[in-house]
């Protein structure tokens, strides 16, 4: 834990103090605490070289949980700042393997659904209009932060009409009223800016 701590530069905790270190192992909170660190600032290099290795480092923890919770903020973290689904994915295919380490069956599933939910997330993003199908296929926490950011009024009429929950469909449908109203009076100022230059035009013209 120490040397974990070290490499992802988390300085303020004394690695040379014995006592830190041992409250650190023996205590899952103040370990869990100290992996959202870890991977926070693992998330945020440019490089995703040592990103396996340290997956592989969490998931020794005893507690699984512990060690589950700090996978997914990675999953997160990177899946964030990811140029795309194939950056994304390519990362994702080098670090699942590791998954496995994790026992409880129920713990894999949920990394690997993180997994796909992101790449779901980057689609979207990138300008691909989901089918019902896919959209079933991913978690209502997905629906509802893709009915939350996306400004494609496709998207948003899929996930007002097929959201899983009612207020995913909500919050699609309002945003998507508001994105209506938005164009309606972008348009109607346009037209308006529109007639005042014909109407200029013309006076200059009989002038």
């Amino acid at each position: 834990m120490a040397e974990l701590l070290a490499e992802a530069g988390v300085l303020d905790v004394d690695v040379e103090d014995v006592e830190d270190v041992e409250d650190i192992v023996a205590d899952e909170h103040v370990r869990s605490a100290a992996y959202q660190r870890v991977v926070s600032v693992a998330a945020a290099a440019p490089s995703r070289e040592r990103d396996r290795a340290l997956v592989a480092t969490i998931l020794r923890d005893p507690h699984e949980m512990t060690s589950k919770t700090a996978v997914v903020a990675l999953v997160d973290g990177v899946a964030a700042r990811a140029s795309g689904q194939a950056e994304f994915r390519r990362w994702a295919a080098g670090v699942l393997p590791e998954v496995d380490r994790l026992r409880t069956e129920a713990y894999r599933e949920f990394v690997r659904r993180r997994v796909h939910d992101w790449l779901f997330h980057l689609a979207v993003r990138d300008g691909h209009v989901p089918t019902a199908a896919e959209l079933a296929q991913v978690t209502d926490w997905m629906q509802r932060l893709v009915a939350e950011e996306s400004t494609s009024p496709a998207v948003l009429a899929l996930l007002a009409a097929s959201g899983r929950r009612g207020k995913t469909r909500n919050v699609a449908t309002n945003r998507s009223r508001s994105q209506s109203r938005s164009q309606s009076r972008s348009r109607s100022v346009d037209g308006s800016r529109g007639r005042r230059g014909a109407a200029g035009g013309g006076r200059g013209g009989r002038g």
